[in-house]
C-alpha cells in the first residue's frame, strides 16, 4: 500500500458494544439477534443524521468515526436514550445495554474509510471502563464538548489501560445528571481554584424589556461559554451551572465562591429598534478588580450573524486579558513552595518577553522554569509547550548550542502535549511552527490550518498562520489573516507581532511603502523587536530609502546579532528561493555588502 492511501487526520471516534453479550445469545439466540439489529438500526439513524460515518458494526459492536467531538457525544447521548425506551416493555435479565466510548485523537485513515491508531484504541478502552447503559468519554472530548451538550460529567480519574502507554483520564456522562447528583451526596465537591484560570460566564441581561429577545441574550451567553471552551488553557463552568444565576440579582465574588472559579463574564444586552448594543465586562472576583470593558454597537440586520460576531469580539478580548492578567499575578508570587503550573506560567512569561525584546538569558531561563515544572508534573503541557517556543526561538535566533538537540527537544516536547490534549490548538500551532521552522511546509500548514479550526477566536495563531501562508505564496490569505488578527483583538498584548505581519506579507508582495508603514509601526510598539526590526530594513531598501535602511540595520545587528548575521547569509524560513534570494539581497545591501543595483533587480 503506497502513502497516498493513507491520511493521517483528527477525529472524534465512538467504539460501543454490548454489556453480557455472550449470556444473552447463550438465553435466547433468536431474541438477541432481533434486539441487536433493532440497536443498530439506532445507532447508524443518529451517526448518519450528523453527516458522519459508521466504520464497522462486526460481532455486537459498533465503531465510528464523527467531524468533531460535540457530534459524537450527542449522538451517544441520544443512542443511549432510545436504546433505555427500547428496554422498556423487557425484563431486566434480557435487556440489552451497550457501553459507549468516546475519544478525540488522530486517526490512520485508509482510502477505503477504515481508520486506526491510538485513536480508536483509546475509544475502545474507555468503552470497556463504561458502565452498561452509560457512556465514558476522554479528557480530550470532555474539554471539547463543555458547555456544548445537555450533560453531566463525572471525573472517573486517570486510568491506565491496555495497550496504550500513558495514563487515560477518563469522564462518565449522564443526561439526567444522577451521577453527579450522587457523587455530590457522597462527598463535599471541591471548589479551590484550578492550576489554570477560571471562569464563569453569567447570563446577560436583557435590558430590552421585550421577553422575545431572551433567545438572542441567551444565544449569546452560551456562545461565549462554547467559544471560550476552545481555549484549552481556561477552566470554564459549563452552561447548566451559570444559567442557574439567570434573572437573578447576583454579588460576582459571591458567584466566583459558589463556583470556584477567579474570573467572572457579565453583560447586557439593550435592544431599540434596529439597532442593539451589548455591554461586556470581565472582573477578577478575587479582588473585585474590573480587567476589561466594552460596548458593542450593531445594526441589527441579521440577527445571527450579529450574534457570531459580537461573540468573537468578547472572546477574542476576554481570553488575552485573562492570560495577560494572570501572568502579571504570577510575578507578584513567592517563589517559595510554587506548583508546576506555576513554574510554567513563569516560563511563558519569560518566553514572551525574549521573543519581544531578542533576550537569550530569558529564553534560556524559560527552558530552567519548564524542566523544572515537568519534574513535578510530566504531563504538564504549559510547561512542554514553553520548552517547543524557547527552543522554536533559539533556532529562530540562531542562538541555539546545538540546533539538531533544540529541534528534537522541541519537537518531543509538543508531540508530548498532543498526546496530553489532541484538541490543545496552542499545542498544534506550535508543532506547525516548528515543522515550518524544519522546511516542511505541507504538514506546517496542515498543523497551522487544525490550530485554527479547533480555535478560531485565537489571535496568536491567526496571526502565525497568516505569516505562513504569506511565506507560502497564498499573499491574498496571509494579508486576511493578520487584518483579521488585528480586527479580532486590537488590544491584543501581542499587537506588535501581527503588525509585523502584515509588514512581512506586503514586503513578499512587493509594497514595500505598505510594508514599512506596518513595520515601524510594529517597532513603534516595540522598539526591540528584531523581526519587525528586520522587515523594516528591507522594505526601506524597497522603496529605495537607502540611508534609511543602514541606520535600522545597525539597529537590528545591535539587538541580535547572530539572527542578523544568519540573514545575511542567507538562513530564513522562506521556503520559496525566490523570497530568500530578495530577502537577502536587500539586507546585505543595508549591511554595505552589494551595491543597489542588486536590489534594483529584484525590485
Amino acid at each position: 500500500m503506497s502513502g497516498s492511501d493513507l491520511k493521517q487526520r483528527l477525529a472524534a471516534i465512538l467504539a460501543a458494544d454490548v454489556a453480557g453479550y455472550s449470556r444473552l445469545m447463550a438465553a435466547d439466540e433468536r431474541a438477541t439477534v432481533a434486539a441487536l439489529d433493532s440497536a443498530r438500526a439506532v445507532f447508524r439513524n443518529q451517526i448518519e443524521a450528523r453527516q458522519d460515518r459508521v466504520i464497522d458494526m462486526a460481532g455486537d459492536s459498533v465503531l465510528a468515526v464523527f467531524e468533531t467531538a460535540t457530534g459524537a457525544v450527542s449522538a451517544a447521548l441520544v443512542v443511549q436514550q432510545e436504546l433505555h425506551g427500547l428496554n422498556t416493555n423487557v425484563s431486566e435479565d434480557r435487556r440489552m445495554r451497550f457501553r459507549i466510548g468516546v475519544h478525540m485523537g488522530d486517526v490512520i485513515e485508509k482510502a477505503d474509510g477504515t481508520v486506526y491508531g491510538d485513536g480508536v484504541n483509546i475509544a475502545a478502552r474507555l468503552e470497556g471502563l463504561a458502565q452498561p447503559g452509560g457512556i465514558t468519554v476522554s479528557d480530550a472530548v470532555h474539554g471539547a464538548v463543555r458547555g456544548k451538550v445537555t450533560a453531566s460529567f463525572v471525573d472517573q480519574g486517570e486510568q491506565q489501560v491496555k495497550n496504550v502507554s500513558h495514563p487515560v483520564r477518563a469522564f462518565a456522562a449522564r443526561t439526567d445528571g444522577s451521577v453527579a447528583r450522587a457523587s455530590t451526596t457522597a462527598v463535599e465537591i471541591d471548589l479551590s481554584l484550578p492550576d489554570k484560570p477560571s471562569i464563569a460566564v453569567l447570563p446577560f441581561a436583557n435590558m430590552s424589556g421585550d421577553p422575545e429577545q431572551e433567545f438572542f441574550t441567551d444565544g449569546i451567553t452560551e456562545d461565549i461559554i462554547t467559544e471560550l471552551s476552545r481555549f484549552h488553557s481556561l477552566f470554564v463552568i459549563a452552561r447548566n451551572s451559570s444559567f442557574t444565576y439567570k434573572g437573578k440579582a447576583v454579588d460576582v465574588r459571591s458567584v466566583a465562591k459558589d463556583l470556584g472559579v477567579r474570573y467572572v463574564v457579565e453583560g447586557s444586552i439593550r435592544r431599540a429598534a434596529n439597532r442593539i448594543r451589548v455591554t461586556a465586562q470581565l472582573v477578577d472576583a478575587s479582588t473585585g478588580n474590573h480587567i476589561w470593558a466594552e460596548k458593542y454597537d450593531r445594526v441589527l440586520e441579521d440577527i445571527f450573524a450579529v450574534q457570531e460576531e459580537v461573540t468573537q469580539a468578547i472572546v477574542a478580548a476576554v481570553a488575552p486579558q485573562i492570560a495577560t492578567t494572570e501572568l502579571a499575578r504570577m510575578r507578584g508570587t513567592r517563589q517559595g513552595n510554587i506548583s508546576a503550573y506555576e513554574l510554567a506560567l513563569r516560563g511563558v512569561a519569560a518566553v514572551s518577553v525574549s521573543f519581544r525584546e531578542a533576550d537569550r538569558a530569558l529564553r534560556d531561563e524559560a527552558l530552567r522554569l519548564a524542566r523544572e515544572a515537568l519534574a513535578l508534573d510530566s504531563r504538564c503541557g504549559t510547561a512542554l509547550k514553553v520548552i517547543a517556543s524557547a527552543q522554536w526561538q533559539h533556532i529562530f535566533f540562531a542562538t541555539a548550542t546545538s540546533v539538531t538537540e533544540a529541534r528534537s527537544e522541541a519537537i518531543d516536547a509538543v508531540a508530548r502535549a498532543i498526546a496530553i490534549d489532541s484538541g490543545d490548538h496552542f499545542a498544534h500551532l506550535w508543532q506547525g511552527m516548528l515543522l515550518f521552522q524544519s522546511g516542511e511546509q505541507s504538514a506546517a500548514l496542515a498543523d497551522m490550518r487544525r490550530a485554527h479550526e479547533l480555535n478560531p477566536n485565537d489571535s496568536v495563531t491567526l496571526r502565525c498562520l497568516g505569516m505562513a501562508e504569506s511565506t507560502s505564496g497564498d499573499l491574498h490569505r496571509g494579508i486576511e489573516c493578520a487584518t483579521n488578527a488585528l480586527r479580532l483583538s486590537p488590544r491584543d498584548p501581542q499587537r506588535y507581532d501581527i503588525l509585523g505581519a502584515l509588514g512581512w506579507a506586503y514586503f513578499y508582495a512587493g509594497d514595500y511603502a505598505t510594508g514599512a508603514e506596518w513595520a515601524q509601526r510594529s517597532v513603534g510598539e516595540a522598539p526591540k523587536y528584531i523581526a519587525s526590526r528586520v522587515c523594516l530594513v528591507l522594505n526601506r531598501v524597497g522603496t529605495e530609502e537607502i540611508a534609511r535602511a543602514i541606520s535600522e540595520f545597525q539597529a537590528a545587528r545591535n539587538l541580535a546579532p547572530e539572527l542578523v548575521d544568519a540573514r545575511l547569509a542567507g538562513k530564513w524560513t522562506m521556503s520559496n528561493p525566490a523570497l530568500r534570494q530578495r530577502a537577502t539581497t536587500f539586507l546585505r545591501v543595508a549591511a554595505g555588502l552589494e551595491d543597489t543595483g542588486a536590489a534594483d533587480a529584484l525590485r
